[in-house]
């Protein structure tokens, strides 16, 4: 071949070589792929509202895709149009011998975004409080003042006596049951016949209480919302029957947040009194037909938080039988940490 033919041949290949070279790529665990050949996506600044910042969803721990921002192939800087995964946050790991439910919904993306055993029903302890609250609030248009000091002290301290006077005056279990079928809880039922004093031994599951933190937000008369969730933000380190409740979501979970909390069958006097105990608990522990977990110990963090009220997140919890206070909370705040990290993380 003429010098002049050999020059000709190499014009003619050497765009196909270079065109195969740039269209694959080496990712960073050196695997190849091919390199996106449409432009570069918008910024989150120039996307619309919803979807710059908006969560994905999780699914037994899977995550969407962000193309906003990604690795070049064989480097570690950045180059639009290049896919990455984020990695998801770990899976929530419940300790041995306890049992938990919980749910994470996003108000923005209309989403659950974590969740387990969300349907398993639990011994409400005082998150039937809210209950409770909403079914006084809707049935009075207006408020003496002796009953606003009640729903104060029940709602921000979780006070046992004002809810038991709530409680009577409403009829008992009626509460519960008016309730459930207003808001569409298909989990929550009553206390037993044989223990109808016992607010505290009503069922519930993560999915109701979530479902009524949700008809608060987004249904309920702005009067109604504004009052508990306005003391649910006040929620006291100190419960009125001593023992302390910033577990859970308050030591877990930055603020802003909204917290009804709830705890059971540690008996009537705490193992470190923050505060000075009031009324006898109506919670004790017992071995009784129909009401879930009694014999165990059970700790429940509920409420919402983020600016704007943004993420639901209920955490139900039943421990060990002679499960110390300690140590449940312990299990709990920990527990806490990584649900809100699983289900707002991405």
């Amino acid at each position: 071949m003429t010098k002049f033919g050999v020059w000709l041949a190499g014009m003619l290949v050497l765009p196909v070589v270079t065109g195969c070279a740039a269209a694959v790529e080496a990712d960073s665990g050196g695997r190849r792929s091919a390199s996106a050949k449409t432009a570069a996506p918008a910024s989150p600044a120039e996307l619309p509202a919803d979807t710059a910042g908006t969560r994905a969803t999780e699914t037994g721990g899977t995550r969407a895709t962000d193309t906003s921002g990604t690795r070049a192939a064989g480097t570690g800087d950045a180059r639009a149009g290049d896919a990455v995964q984020r990695p998801a946050a770990p899976k929530p790991k419940v300790p041995a011998g306890t049992t938990a439910g919980y749910v994470v919904f996003d108000r923005v993306a209309r989403k659950v975004t974590a969740q387990r055993n969300a349907h398993r029903a639990f011994r409400s302890a005082s998150v039937v409080k809210i209950l409770i609250a909403i079914d006084y609030l809707e049935s009075h248009r207006t408020v003496p003042a002796a009953d606003a000091a009640l729903l104060k002290v029940m709602l921000r301290s979780s006070d046992d006596a004002a809810a038991t006077t709530f409680w009577n005056r409403g009829g008992k279990k009626r509460i519960i049951e008016r309730m459930a079928r207003k808001l569409k809880l298909a989990d929550t039922a009553p206390p037993p016949d044989h223990k109808p004093g016992f607010w505290g031994y009503t069922s519930l599951s993560a999915w109701d209480v979530a479902a009524t933190y949700r008809y608060l937000l987004d249904t309920a008369d702005p009067r109604v919302r504004g009052l508990i969730l306005g003391h649910l933000r006040r929620s006291t380190k100190c419960g009125t029957d001593g023992f302390d409740q910033s577990f859970g979501i308050p030591s877990a979970v930055p603020r802003p947040w909204a917290v009804k909390q709830g705890w059971s069958g540690f008996g009537t006097t705490p193992p470190v009194p923050c505060a000075r105990t009031s009324a006898t608990s109506f919670e004790a522990a017992g071995e009784r037909a129909g009401v879930p977990d009694l014999g165990r110990p059970v700790l429940h963090t509920t409420g919402v938080v983020g600016a704007g009220d943004r993420t639901v997140m209920v955490l139900l919890t039943a421990h060990p039988a002679g499960t110390s206070w300690r140590e449940s909370v312990r299990r709990t705040t920990s527990l806490a940490r990584q649900v809100y990290r699983s289900g707002t993380t991405g």
